[in-house]
């Protein structure tokens, strides 16, 4: 079958590849559709970062050369022998995190996770083949395509959780990539009053407008913190740092009010130079997410389903699987008015 391979930094190649076994606690999926996520575009440009390049990953015992993609949903083939919930026929979503599976859940997020896609052949193909608890059954109300938006969409809500919003926090997200407009999205249907979007891109600002933001600010023409404290004199109660470099590190934070709370939600490539001292000063409160509790995929279902989130206008290309370098990698990589790249797979809805 034809699939997009990692073999190293901007060497990504699509190949024929043959579709492991299926193990007894497996279902194989029929990839309709899947999305080009940042951490992608990260392996892609700077990797790895977390690709198994060295050594076999520990939890799923693959390594480098490996299929990519992450966000994806599609129909089930095919169900191994020891397969109770989920049947031949069903759409699901897939839920790319693996983990050890010995603690609770809040903690499990964190106990030794790898994910398909990144630590495993994943769904920029015809055919993967994941485990039972990591497919989740879509309502009818959701196309497949709806479907490959389910993982971005549960970051941004375990973020939201993280920062233990309520209803009339006022919010700042740095990076309206597609990881911030969903936070945006998040924000708003948790009850934030007021959502200010920064970014350098106006084309993106624009997007975060269309996504709930009810203030824009180019961090390129005006000084980001001053801005901030224009609209909030204290700064805002929440700021989620989505750029992933050390100036909009530094930014959330001096946005943030004392004893407020900053979340990081962006992948770091590389470490950044930043002394602790700023929130000696303040009181912020920062914490992270990088993934997201089954609970919390659920709930993402869910809420999408009933229409409550709704990141579809994330979406600005699809492409076939043979351009998923030119038209998605690179395009992403260059085109600030790109968002959500959605590759083609069967195409079923």
């Amino acid at each position: 079958m034809k699939a997009a391979v990692w073999y190293g930094k901007k060497d990504l190649r699509v190949e024929d590849r043959e579709l492991k076994p299926l193990k007894q606690d497996e279902v194989k999926v029929r990839v309709g559709w899947a999305g080009i996520c940042g951490s992608d575009l990260h392996e892609y440009e700077e990797g790895p970062v977390f690709m198994p390049n060295e050594s076999k990953d520990e939890l799923t015992g693959e390594q480098t050369p490996l299929i990519m993609g992450h966000e994806f949903a599609g129909i089930v083939e095919e169900v191994g022998s020891g397969v109770k919930t989920i049947k031949a026929g069903d759409r699901v979503a897939v839920n790319p995190t693996l983990t050890h599976g010995n603690k609770p859940e809040k903690m499990d997020i964190y106990d030794g996770f790898s994910f398909i896609g990144l630590h495993g052949d994943g769904g920029f193909t015809k055919y993967a083949n994941v485990p039972e608890s990591n497919a989740y059954i879509l309502p009818d109300s959701l196309t497949l395509q709806d479907g490959a938006l389910v993982e971005p969409m549960a970051v941004a809500v375990q973020a939201v959780k993280e920062a233990d919003m309520k209803f009339g926090d006022t919010v700042a997200v740095f990076g309206a990539g597609p990881i911030g407009l969903v936070t945006i999205l998040a924000a708003k249907a948790a009850g934030a009053t007021r959502i200010i979007a920064l970014d350098l891109s106006e084309k993106r600002l624009e997007k975060a407008k269309e996504f709930g933001a009810t203030d824009l600010i180019n961090s390129g023409e005006t000084n980001p913190v001053e801005a901030i404290h224009a609209l909030e004199k204290d700064g805002v109660d929440i700021s989620f740092e989505v750029a992933g470099v050390a100036p909009t590190f530094e930014q959330a934070i001096a946005g943030t009010k004392a004893r407020g709370t900053m979340v990081i939600v962006s992948i770091f490539a590389k470490s950044i130079d930043w002394n602790p001292m700023q929130l000696t000063g303040s009181g912020v409160k920062v914490t992270s997410t990088i993934a997201y509790s089954p609970t919390t995929f659920q709930q993402t279902v869910d809420l999408m389903g009933t229409g409550q989130l709704t990141p579809r206008g994330i979406i600005t290309d699809k492409i076939q699987l043979d351009d998923i370098v030119d038209r998605g990698f690179e395009a992403l990589g260059n085109d600030k008015s790109q968002a959500k790249i959605l590759v083609e797979l069967s195409g079923e809805m």
